[in-house]
């Protein structure tokens, strides 16, 4: 490391410590990862409590993600219990999200109701920030009768910010990291990253909106072809018509260019490698109340998507085996869902719905290589439409809770859904809890309608589950103190296989695989001094198993094998300290424990080889202190610093991809408060 780079590190080091050490300390919200008496919408459509839900339900609020420094939607989910975040190293990776072992494309995501799961379930969280959020909601257990496709282990939904008060904030964030190669292979051996965020929310009698924007960009990890820029507009318009009635207009807007040197295997061997992406997320959520008894609902949803893969010549000397590339893919994901709220008794609904979803997709390839070009193209869609039902009532202590959905697709026919869950308050703050269903993913358009060297299957079927858990609550101390236990039973079957040794004239995929997942999520929440204290922990311990390996030689389901990429065990331990008069202070530690994974390092080794990643812990810091007090109508400046990797831990998420080290952020925030 230069001396540039040391006197650079050591300044934000000395920056830090005087803000963590800063008194007296801010007012800052109490994080209610755990808190289990608020409103939730995602588990059941309609705003209850979360004590009368079955559902094992977790809420991240904006005030925390703000007063943690959390810039992305995948960096708050680590923290939840089952949630398992992978992420190759570098800033604009592709990440996943599993959610109880299950796949990473067995989790809905939605903003603002609106799917932005690509067809087929995936989702890349690496652009998703959290940008004008007003709170994450994420579900662990089947949805598809509230859902459909995708909701396998659990929905994630992500809310914007609603407006009313007035207010005005802009925040600048600078931050260094070490890259991750031999520091001699740069300048200095570190690099850096820019984050910036606007946001305007204002309201007057029954208008309240709201508008946010952030960039991100960083140098990248590598000294060469790391570069990667986010940016993400967002917006929510919320009237009121009348006491009956509600509209909400909401819009989304992500992009981001990433550009990695590395193949497969983790190797650095390109220069001029990249992904684009953009997506466009609009929702209009509409409801008036036709009677004391009867609520109409409507959501138009569309999620819009373009992507872009390049891959060049590295030189005019790059004429050896595929040596140039390039991908164009678009698409839609579009919705219209109706339903009606039926109240027959106080405290009783009854949900009817009926939704009718188009999917398409329109892609383009090319090749160049020293056996000569190619080129590929195609142009797929398809029509779903699901009617669903739902009971909820309450009978004293015991709130139940039923539903049932039929899919009519297109392409695989119909599909049957169904949920069921009962809550019991017994005595005091003890309440008991089990809920059972089944869930189902349809296929992605590549595996229905590929062509080349790999073929597609038009008669797939969906992936199906069958899940049940119960689950325990108690709270101590005058609700001070929260304790929860859930175990979890999950069976997974039809899985969608790969197989390498299909003959020519057979598809490349079949529904063949089998796997469990069964494990036992724990966590404790401690609040204190009126708020300003807070602690919580959670433990996951997850049993997985593939049970039905089918065929192809798929390295990733071997029977008696782990599913790969989920830790057997998981943990985390945050906690937060606030004062009214000014600054804070919060920290989290994660623990992640040995998972396997496939190495592809070598392409000459078929089927690639499974390895051990080992466990590793991860100490995340930040605080604030404000040189000028926030408040309404009254502008502030509050400084900032972050530490992610307090240690320098190394690891890795994925074989052969080092994990970002010790990264150290400073910065500032001016405005009118939160």
């Amino acid at each position: 490391m230069t001396d540039r780079s040391r006197q650079r590190c050591g300044l934000a080091g000395a920056a830090l410590l005087g803000l963590l050490a800063a008194t007296p300390l801010s007012a800052q919200q109490a994080p209610d990862t755990v808190r289990l008496d608020e409103l939730v919408v995602t588990a059941t459509r309609l705003p209850r409590s979360r004590e009368a839900s079955p559902l094992s339900t977790s809420v991240v609020t904006g005030a925390e993600l703000r007063a943690r420094g959390i810039r992305t939607v995948a960096d708050a989910l680590r923290t939840l219990p089952g949630a398992a975040v992978v992420q190759p190293g570098p800033f604009g990776g592709v990440t996943s999200l599993f959610v109880r072992g299950g796949e990473s494309d067995y989790v809905k995501v939605l903003v603002d109701g609106v799917p932005v799961n690509a067809a087929g379930g995936a989702f890349d969280f690496a652009n998703l920030s959290t940008v004008n959020v007003e709170r994450i909601e994420v579900v662990r257990g089947p949805g598809s009768v509230l859902y459909g496709s995708d909701a396998v282990t659990g929905v994630v939904q992500i809310f914007t910010r609603d407006g009313g008060k007035p207010r005005l904030n802009g925040s600048y964030r600078r931050g260094w990291a070490p890259r991750f190669d031999a520091p001699e292979a740069a300048a200095d051996g570190h690099y850096g990253t820019g984050a910036w965020n606007v946001d305007l929310s204002s309201g007057r009698g029954s208008t309240r909106y709201s508008v946010g924007y952030g960039r991100f960009d960083t140098d990248g990890g590598y000294a060469f072809n790391g570069g990667h820029v986010n940016t993400t507009l967002s917006g929510r318009l919320s009237l009121r018509p009348d006491s009956a009635s509600d509209l909400a207009f909401t819009l989304r807007r992500t992009a981001g260019v990433f550009h990695f040197p590395t193949d497969g295997g983790g190797h650095v061997l390109d220069r001029n490698q990249f992904n684009r992406n953009e997506a466009w997320t609009l929702g209009l959520d509409g409801g008036t109340r036709l009677s004391n008894r009867v609520e109409a609902r409507v959501l138009l949803a569309s999620n819009t998507t373009n992507a872009t893969f390049g891959d060049a010549p590295d030189s005019p000397a790059d004429t050896l085996g595929f040596y140039a590339s390039a991908s164009e893919a678009s698409g839609y994901r579009r919705s219209a869902d109706v339903r009606l709220n039926i109240r027959p008794r106080a405290a009783t609904i009854v949900t009817l719905g009926a939704v009718l979803e188009r999917e398409h997709e329109r892609s383009s390839s090319s090749y160049s290589s020293q056996f000569g070009p190619g080129a590929d193209s195609a142009d797929v869609r398809r029509e779903d439409r699901g009617y669903y039902a739902q009971l909820l009532t309450e009978a004293g202590p015991l709130a139940l809770t039923a539903g049932a959905r039929l899919d009519d697709s297109d392409r695989f026919g119909r599909f049957t859904t169904w949920r069921a869950g009962a809550t019991l308050h017994p005595f005091g703050g003890t309440r008991l809890r089990a809920a059972a269903g089944t869930a189902f993913k349809e296929p992605t358009f590549y595996e229905n309608f590929a062509r080349g060297f790999v073929r597609g299957n038009p008669d797939l079927a969906p992936e199906r589950s069958r899940s049940w858990e119960v689950g325990a609550e108690q709270r101590l101390s005058h609700d001070h103190l929260a304790l929860q236990a859930t175990y979890f039973a999950q069976r997974f079957r039809d899985l969608i296989q790969y197989r390498g040794d299909a003959p020519a004239d057979e598809p490349s995929y079949v529904n063949l695989g089998g796997a469990r997942a069964d494990g036992l999520e724990a966590t404790a929440e401690l609040t204190a001094a009126n708020g300003r204290v807070h602690v919580a922990a959670g433990y996951t311990h997850l049993d997985t198993k593939v049970t039905r390996e089918g065929a192809g030689g798929d390295p990733t389901f071997v029977a008696g094998q782990r599913l790969v990429r989920r830790p057997a065990n998981s943990g985390f331990l945050t906690g937060s300290w606030a004062r009214p008069a000014g600054g804070a202070l919060s920290a989290t530690i994660t623990r992640v424990g040995e998972r396997d994974d496939i190495d592809y390092s070598d392409p000459s080794l078929y089927p690639a080889p499974r390895v051990r990643l080992p466990a590793y812990t991860r100490v995340d810091v930040s605080g604030e202190l404000p040189v000028w007090p926030m408040s309404a109508g009254r502008l502030g400046l509050v400084l900032t610093a972050a530490v992610e990797n307090l240690f320098d831990q190394s690891y890795r998420d994925i074989a052969n991809f080092p994990a970002r080290g010790r990264t150290i952020y400073v910065g500032a925030r001016v405005g009118t408060g939160y």
